[in-house]
């Protein structure tokens, strides 16, 4: 997997995303606090207001930059997104009201909303070979997984040293390392592309592209089936671990950390099984196995907590981690197959736009499931909406998709 990071262009991208989440992690922690010290015991309810706004931005920013991105250097794009990033956390420290806080969320979010959907359009630019775009992929969700792991860890360590505010430093830092790693490279000149409408006609054709191409709409629905399954693990895990297991803070970490162990193991082999196997064939029963998981947790949270019933949920989450990183993983090379060159930037913003969107609805829903219904009737919900969205997506997937991946030409409409 690692023999991708010998193309020089890419390693300094792969770096600048790294460095650039781990900035992000620090920022995550440090808001925490920051909301704390500010709002006090309505501290939950200004994170719950800037996850919407992280979440509203994401959806909204991202197709209008996509629509605007072949008419921009693509360097200049993502430097320029790195900066807003970087003087968005800088003045994170400084403010003293809640407004300010969500003024700057969505600034810095604004930003990530315009840099993610251009960074994963120029990866399949700059390594136009299938392997090496796949080593890519895996590398990509192997980065994010680690960050949520490590950057809690580096954080507490930090804060044994610093005070909070100075997470914020570091997430600075990350943004213009990231930006200083984008400016050492020359990247593709992005292909202007003629539409009538102009700028709203464009930001739409994304979204129009997903919904007219057979494989996109399925595509689509694969993300919702991973954002019903991974709600319930980032919404819910807290009341599974200290209401139900009555257990120690520090297990929310066990079990988040099972989430990513999963993950992980799962984007360290897909290279090597997406040689041999199309990406239908491992997509597809990844999906199906979301609700299986799910209603194995509803069974769980049913009955009485026990030691096997906490391992079966550890189980769980590692067996969600597995199951989604399977499902999204692959999604770039769907992407890539599914589109002309010159509408990478538009159909990537879309696909960052409609799968945040998916986040935007099954969020709330594990939220208010979880307080008012119970874990099994949340999970059970959930396992639902999975199985809906994967067998959409098997309906909408085309069933003549079942060539080895090496072989299906990259420009390929699905």
């Amino acid at each position: 997997m690692l023999s991708v990071l010998r193309n020089r262009t890419y390693r300094h991208l792969f770096t600048a995303q790294v460095v650039a989440l781990t900035g992000t992690g620090l920022a995550t922690v440090a808001l925490s606090l920051l909301a704390y010290d500010i709002a006090g015991d309505r501290a939950s309810a200004v994170l719950g207001t800037a996850l919407a706004i992280k979440m509203v931005a994401y959806v909204g920013i991202a197709p209008v930059i996509g629509a605007l991105a072949d008419r921009l250097p693509r360097r200049a794009l993502l430097v320029a997104a790195d900066l807003v990033r970087a003087g968005a956390a800088l003045a994170l420290p400084f403010i003293t009201e809640v407004w300010e806080i969500y003024a700057l969320i969505f600034l810095l979010q604004a930003a990530s909303a315009a840099f993610t959907p251009a960074f994963q359009a120029t990866v399949p630019e700059v390594l136009p070979d299938e392997r090496d775009y796949t080593r890519a992929l895996s590398l990509s969700r192997l980065a994010h997984d680690l960050e949520s792991l490590l950057s809690p860890v580096l954080a507490a360590g930090l804060l044994t040293l610093v005070p909070y505010s100075w997470l914020f430093a570091g997430t600075t830092v990350g943004f213009l390392a990231s930006a200083a790693l984008v400016l050492g490279v020359v990247l593709p000149r992005p292909v202007p592309v003629e539409r009538r409408g102009g700028v709203c006609a464009k930001a739409v054709f994304g979204t129009r592209l997903f919904w007219t191409t057979p494989r996109l709409r399925a595509l689509l629905a694969l993300d919702l089936a991973v954002a019903s399954a991974g709600a319930i693990v980032f919404a819910s895990t807290v009341v599974v671990v200290r209401d139900h297991f009555d257990r120690p803070a520090g297990a929310v970490s066990l079990a988040l950390a099972a989430y990513g162990a999963g993950s992980i193991g799962a984007a360290l082999f897909l290279p090597r099984l997406l040689r041999h196997v199309t990406d239908r064939a491992v997509m597809l029963p990844a999906a199906f196995a979301l609700p299986v998981v799910l209603a194995a947790v509803a069974a769980l949270t049913a009955r009485p907590p026990s030691t096997g019933s906490w391992a079966g949920i550890l189980a769980a989450w590692a067996a969600i981690g597995a199951a989604s990183s399977a499902v999204l993983t692959p999604g770039g090379r769907v992407v890539r197959r599914s589109t002309a060159d010159a509408d990478l930037p538009a159909a990537f913003a879309a696909r960052f736009s409609l799968s945040h969107a998916c986040w935007l609805l099954t969020y709330p829903l594990a939220g208010l499931l979880t307080t008012e219904a119970g874990l099994p009737v949340t999970a059970a919900v959930l396992g639902a909406v999975a199985l809906a969205s994967a067998t959409a997506a098997t309906a909408g997937r085309p069933a003549h998709d079942l060539a080895p991946p090496c072989r299906v030409p990259a420009l390929r409409r699905g």
